[in-house]
């Protein structure tokens, strides 16, 4: 006997011998006659065992084919099942959305993006991976995430507010959903008034920095533009967490760059000067490979996004909501 039969030569088999009549069993498994007789004979073939006998009045079971008739129905039930279970599994991969989230909560509306996904038809359940930006769109272009947050300069020649229409950046390979605009401010101890005040990037080079992470959006973003300068600045310290970026400069060491939103929270007196001449202007988007942008739950979950943030046609975000001040907040 060579491998297990076929399926749909099972349920020719199955069919037959319920109606008696190959046409009948055609007509209800929607084939042809003869693809039906070729199933049959195929089937007994393969089996080495007459599964009818042929008759004026129709087909009628051999004795083979009455004792092999229930392991066909149970086979064939089997198949059944194993495809629904498979769909089911398949389902349930599909309503997990993996989602690389940087910065605090509070800020990306992360709470309020996981209830509208929890709670909406599709009922997606949703993973959160908290990193850091670049590794959030790194961890995307090998699937490991499906959608994250990102953070990159505004592009140059747009509107002060991100439009309402999605970018590709990567050559095509990410797209981009902006979802908000703001800027980081370049800090400096108080004592150092007069050597930031009226410069430039060119003259901020000259002075020590404070590190981040290699690949936090901090890092890149002054990367970029001091490697247009000709060279990387001097950094002196390091930090992981982006508010920890005030306490480092208000230590009198060196430089660094702070959210908007974290120095609009600063209440206490501030013992540090922002620089006047400087400024990075970010746009924080919502991102996933190009090549999956129109998969159901990628497209649902941007839906949710949008909904969210509450994105007019023109594109206008609303103010970003800012959290209560956490030292927590990592520079991401």
């Amino acid at each position: 006997m060579n491998d297990l039969p076929r399926t749909q030569a099972l349920r020719c088999f199955i069919m037959i011998a319920r109606e008696g009549s190959v046409s009948r069993a055609a007509t209800l498994l929607a084939l042809t006659q003869p693809a039906v007789s070729l199933q049959l004979k195929g089937l007994e073939e393969s089996i080495g065992l007459l599964l009818f006998n042929r008759t004026p009045g129709g087909f009628t079971l051999t004795e083979a084919g009455a004792a092999l008739l229930p392991l066909a129905q149970k086979a064939v039930s089997a198949s059944s099942d194993f495809k629904t279970m498979a769909a089911s599994l398949r389902e349930q991969l599909r309503g997990t959305l993996r989602v690389g989230t940087i910065l605090e909560p509070g800020f990306i509306r992360l709470g309020p993006f996981v209830r509208s996904l929890a709670t909406s038809l599709q009922k997606t359940e949703v993973f959160l991976r908290y990193g850091i930006s670049d590794d959030v769109l790194t961890q995307i272009g090998k699937s490991e995430l499906d959608v994250g947050y990102y953070i990159d300069a505004a592009p140059p020649g747009l509107s002060a507010s991100p439009p309402n229409s999605e970018r590709s950046i990567g050559d095509g390979k990410f797209r981009l959903a902006p979802l908000m605009r703001y800027d980081y401010r370049v800090i400096a101890p108080m004592a150092w008034s007069d050597r930031v005040l009226g410069k430039d990037w060119a003259d901020l080079a000259d002075l020590p920095w404070l590190a981040t992470p290699l690949h936090s959006a901090h890092r890149r973003l002054t990367d970029d533009i001091f490697r247009t300068l000709g060279a990387l600045p001097k950094r002196v310290a390091f930090t992981d967490q982006e508010e920890a970026v005030i306490d480092f400069v208000e230590s009198g060491i060196c430089l660094g760059l702070a959210r908007d939103g974290i120095l609009d929270r600063v209440t206490r007196k501030r013992d540090f000067v922002i620089a006047d001449k400087v400024t990075v202007t970010c746009d924080l988007s919502f991102a996933c490979l190009a090549s999956r942008r129109h998969e159901d739950m990628i497209a649902h979950a941007f839906s949710a996004m949008q909904a969210v943030w509450d994105l007019t046609p023109s594109g206008t975000p609303p103010p970003p909501i800012e959290a209560a001040r956490s030292r927590k907040g990592a520079a991401r």
